[in-house]
């Protein structure tokens, strides 16, 4: 049996190949191309390429029990939350002046703080804009689909191929515990009614995007207890339908928010439950699993934000010359597929046929799959210290295959120089995050997270450094089959104390 890479969104490093496009070969050629490097509509694009979204939609048409708005906020990462409110005039001049100083942001998108089809002005003058003066630049749109139908042919000629609508349910029974209102036809309708609206227009706007070739990803928050299970009939009605892409998103539940799910006590899903739906609703369709439920007004790579550089202030005293920094763009995107071929080649030369591993004693059953944390700052490799990771990609291997499983937010344990913290409870804290994880690769890591980590029943790993992830994790696994680790059940990890 062959051990392989396989993207989540497609392509296999055992045969050479690796981008979302692979698997999407019943797919046009222009609509494939539409992936290549989009963040969020491919998992292997995210690792080298950046998205921003501009903040020009404060209005919203429907209230969800898990969103609080927050116009003027920089400590908060999650939707709904920006710092600076935009006009179109100013998202226009912000938009160019990141594509000129972060030549690998390919894609646009506007996601709020609102619904931008509840301000359908402000969110297609920016289009407008863009598809004049930056026509290199992926325009996206996520919206909750309400008001998508009397807008969709509008969208459709403003150079935007992609599209995200939230749907959270196709029962309105279910509906009515998620949203407690929505503003129709100038007025408010509330509890099942309201879900039975947002739900015809929902569908009914995604069937016509799909007509009309727009790529739909269809975004959907998991609250347990509410619609775990339902998610796997939203998956299945989405799919027939036409959606391109699933993407299945933890509850952001914390009180401190101040949503009404939070201050009621609504929890969030663990990882292992995350985990376990999203592969339900997979199947044979595209399941994203990369989502880092971005800021309104993200700048920067997916897991990264780095909107405070680019502030109303400070792009002021920027002078941009677009046509020059088109060509430096084109320039850069070209080293980067470039870099994206090698890297495929690179790890599809790495895998071997398990059968031709020297082994004293073949294993009675198939050795175990592994769960593997990676620490890395993009570019496909593994380049980032153990401390100073903000979140870890996990990646699970198994003798067919290795596979992106997620990303997991983590507090920084280092607050730099030469030595990582003392802070213990943050390194607590990291381990539990890392649960049902076995090993971690970095490109460096101190001695006293080393050591707390093995005593957790988590293998630090080092001996990585700047290889592609995927490369890396099958080097790994190859290295526990041979050792004979995977012939049994996990033992237990000692387990820390709060």
């Amino acid at each position: 049996m062959d051990l392989k890479v396989v993207s989540q969104s497609g392509g296999c490093a055992s045969s050479g190949c690796g981008s979302s496009a692979d698997r999407l070969s019943h797919l046009p050629e222009a609509i494939r191309a539409k992936v290549n490097n989009h963040p969020c509509f491919s998992e292997d694009a995210h690792h080298h390429y950046a998205r921003m979204h501009v903040a020009v939609a404060p209005a919203c048409n429907i209230q969800c029990h898990y969103c609080n708005r927050k116009y003027d906020c920089s400590n908060e990462s999650r939707p709904g939350v920006v710092s600076e409110l935009l006009t179109p005039d100013q998202a226009v001049k912000k938009v160019l002046a990141v594509a000129a100083n972060i030549p690998q942001m390919t894609v646009l998108g506007i996601a709020g703080p609102g619904d931008p089809l509840a301000n359908p002005e402000r969110t297609l003058e920016t289009f407008r804009q863009l598809s004049e003066k930056a026509p290199d630049i992926r325009l996206c749109v996520s919206t909750n689909g309400l008001a998508l139908p009397a807008v969709a042919e509008e969208l459709s000629k403003h150079n935007i191929e992609h599209v995200t609508i939230t749907i959270n349910c196709v029962d309105p029974d279910v509906g009515a515990k998620i949203y407690p209102w929505i503003f129709w036809n100038n007025r408010r309708v509330k509890g099942r009614k309201a879900a039975e609206i947002l739900i015809e227009q929902q569908q009914k706007g995604l069937e016509m995007l799909v007509e009309r070739g727009v790529l739909v990803k269809v975004n959907s928050v998991l609250i347990p207890g509410v619609n775990d299970e339902h998610l796997k009939e939203v998956s299945r009605v989405v799919k027939a339908k036409g959606a391109f892409l699933h993407n299945v998103m933890p509850l952001i539940a914390e009180e401190e928010h101040g949503t009404f799910y939070g201050l009621m006590g609504q929890r969030g899903p663990t990882n292992e439950e995350l985990q376990t739906l999203q592969d339900a609703c997979a199947g044979d369709m595209a399941m994203m699993r990369h989502c880092r439920q971005c800021r309104a007004d993200a700048v920067g790579m997916l897991g990264e934000d780095r909107g405070h550089e680019f502030t109303l202030d400070k792009i002021e005293t920027m002078e941009i010359d677009y046509a020059a920094a088109m060509a430096r763009r084109a320039e850069i995107h070209a080293e980067i597929e470039a870099n994206r071929a090698a890297q495929r080649q690179q790890t599809g030369e790495a895998f071997v046929s398990l059968s031709s591993l020297k082994r004293s004693v073949r294993p009675k059953v198939e050795p175990r799959s592994v769960l593997m944390a990676v620490a890395t700052t993009g570019q496909g490799v593994i380049n980032q210290h153990f401390g100073h990771a903000r979140e870890f990609l996990v990646y699970e291997a198994s003798v067919n295959e290795v596979r992106f499983i997620g990303a997991r937010k983590v507090d920084l344990y280092c607050a730099g120089g030469d030595t990582c913290g003392d802070a213990e409870t943050t390194l607590q804290k990291i381990i539990r995050t890392l649960e049902g994880c076995e090993v971690v690769l970095c490109s460096k890591i101190g001695y006293e997270p080393w050591s707390q980590l093995e005593e957790a029943g988590i293998t630090p790993n080092g001996e990585h450094a700047m290889e592609p992830i995927e490369e890396a994790v099958a080097a790994v696994y190859r290295e526990m089959v041979e050792a004979g680790q995977l012939d049994q059940a996990k033992a237990e990890p000692q387990r820390l104390t709060a």
